[in-house]
């Protein structure tokens, strides 16, 4: 799991977490992306830059996933999946990443703000694959 750059950010949830930062986060199913699997998406947390996580099956805290960056263009960490299913999910996900990006960036500054109804607006505004 180690590497240079975004590999040297990789936080635990919370690892990092200051008792009184919040954090907002939604796992969104294939219904709201088009993707098979789960991304998690959050607000600013722990010590890493802006990212989501795909989880081809449930997520979990120590379920393996694949960490893709906000950077143009994302960058993809394996975190435990067998290679194949690795880079199937960054073939996938990666453009999905890049048509939200904005919107996710948005949601990882701006997220712990926002009421019930923002958060359901911005998931709904979430563009899916088809």
């Amino acid at each position: 799991m180690g590497g240079a750059g975004f590999g040297e950010e990789q936080a635990r949830f919370g690892a990092s977490q200051d008792a009184e930062d919040l954090v907002e986060m939604v796992n969104l199913p294939t219904k709201y992306t088009g993707l098979a699997g789960t991304v998690f998406i959050s607000t600013a947390m722990g010590s890493h830059g802006p990212r989501v996580k795909w989880f081809p099956g449930k997520p979990g805290r120590d379920v393996p996933c694949l960490t893709l960056t906000l950077e143009t263009p994302p960058r993809a960490l394996n975190e435990g999946l067998p290679a194949p299913i690795a880079r199937e999910g960054e073939r996938l996900v990666c453009p999905w990443v890049e048509s939200n990006r904005d919107a996710l960036l948005r949601f990882w500054r701006e997220g712990t703000s926002w009421d019930v109804d923002e958060v359901r607006a911005f998931v709904l505004g979430l563009s899916r694959m088809a």
